[in-house]
């Protein structure tokens, strides 16, 4: 069903085709039933619809709004898009006046602008999971900042490193991570709504008072400029999603390694272990390895999209439908395995006897060098002592772990880390934007 054309005689397979994507409008329903409330407020202080009218239209939005919210809620299949069925809605309803709400908009800006109240939703979603992995992590950091653990580079032993700087560090970068997501956020926090079609309304709106109840910060002003957002905002967000991805599979892939034999670095309860077919000792770490694909998997994302809007001229395309296949199953997935990764950290028990191994003395080879230059000798006449001790087997290890210097063992900054995160978390406008919706759903 087409409210938009008169034409009637579309071939059934171009029509299924081109609708593919009805369960991803589901997804969108709350949000364009919020973007109509707010677009029909604007058509009502700028008397494009009476005062009545506008109370009993508002009144079905909210009913509309609040059955769009439950999980039977659905699109008939003879409606083309969430956008057609909203108002087909509120006509069928309430006659004639339903076709008001169509007013000076397009489904090019109502789509665009659905995607990015999707967008910042979901950045609030991610970004709330992200906080109980972040302070589970800095909690495992606290509780072991001082147990060993040898540190690598090369694949080869290194350094002395701790747990505690081990888990601190992927909560640090987990801050950083923050940054590409205010990234994501801060464009698609741009209301598009007024853009029409890509080229404008020959109405005379008011785009500032949509902006306002729709909690933006702020508008993409070019009419042209906003419909050449699409696109980007899915890409930006597709980044976010890839940094944070990197920093996870990374992690996972730690895991992995240090739960093996060869490092017992690591253990987790077997409650969370999977086992083989063949071989009664196996203890997999399965959970662990599906997270590092699924996160290595999220990379390929934005290159995903970006081909979905390469050498597209000015102006709307059909392409652009396609990016809703790509970034919404892919949020989902992203959200599940963040929920996945927080529970699996409660299972792991750290060896707090690594110290004691003696495949690890040599990475202590440093502080005898440091021993020697405190008295004196220069560093390279410490490092070739050093190195001649280890070769002629008269090397003995000095155990010492803590240092003043930032960032080290003994001066780990975990206050700076979480500041640090408080910092860029505290750059979303969350508040302001559920301040903004929970008016606009008020009679």
């Amino acid at each position: 069903m087409k409210l938009w054309s008169e034409k009637n005689n579309t071939e059934n397979w171009v029509y299924q085709h081109t609708t593919s994507d009805r369960a991803f409008d589901e997804k969108l329903a709350p949000f364009d039933i919020l973007g109509s409330i707010a677009h029909l407020t604007m058509l009502r202080k700028c008397n494009f619809v009476r005062a009545k009218e506008f109370e009993v239209m508002k009144g079905e939005l909210i009913k509309l709004y609040n059955e769009s919210l439950k999980e039977d809620f659905n699109i008939p299949q003879d409606v083309e898009d969430i956008h057609s069925y909203v108002e087909l809605c509120l006509t069928n309803r309430l006659g004639k006046v339903g076709k008001k709400l169509h007013t000076a908009r397009s489904r090019n800006d109502q789509v665009l602008l659905d995607i990015k109240l999707y967008v910042r939703n979901e950045i609030e979603n991610i970004v709330e999971q992200m906080d109980g992995l972040f302070h589970k992590l800095m909690e495992l950091s606290r509780k072991y900042e001082y147990t060993f653990m040898p540190g690598y580079t090369h694949g080869q032993v290194a350094m002395p490193s701790s747990f505690g700087l081990w888990f601190s560090a992927y909560a640090e970068q987990m801050a950083e991570d923050l940054i590409e997501f205010h990234s994501a956020f801060q464009l698609a926090n741009m209301n598009p709504l007024g853009s029409g079609s890509g080229y404008g309304s020959t109405f005379d709106i008011d785009r500032e008072i949509t902006t306002s109840l729709l909690g933006f910060d702020s508008m993409h002003f070019n009419v042209v400029g906003a419909q050449l957002s699409r696109g980007k905002t899915e890409i930006l967000t597709a980044n976010a999603l890839a940094f944070l991805a990197t920093t996870l599979s990374r992690f996972a892939n730690d895991c992995c390694l240090f739960l093996s034999q060869n490092f017992g670095f690591i253990s987790l309860s077997e409650d969370v272990t999977t086992g083989s077919s063949i071989m009664p000792h196996k203890k997999n770490p399965d959970v662990f390895e599906l997270l590092r694909a699924d996160f290595n998997r999220l990379k390929a994302l934005p290159n995903e999209i970006f081909m979905y809007t390469t050498n597209l001229t000015t102006g709307y395309s059909r392409d652009f439908q396609l990016t809703k296949h790509s970034l919404f199953p892919a949020i989902d997935n992203f959200k599940a395995s963040l929920l996945t990764f927080t529970k699996a950290l409660d299972h792991i028990q750290v060896n707090e006897q690594l110290i004691e191994d003696k495949r690890y003395r040599e990475v202590f080879s440093v502080n005898k060098i440091k021993h020697y230059t405190e008295e004196g000798m220069p560093f390279r006449e410490a490092y070739h002592k050093v190195s001649s001790e280890i070769n002629e087997g008269t090397y003995s290890p000095d155990y010492k772990m803590s240092s003043n210097t930032i960032g080290n063992i003994g001066n780990m900054c975990f206050d700076g880390i979480e500041n640090k995160y408080e910092h860029y978390r505290k750059k979303f406008s969350f508040r302001k934007i559920s301040k903004s919706f929970q008016e606009l759903r008020e009679i």
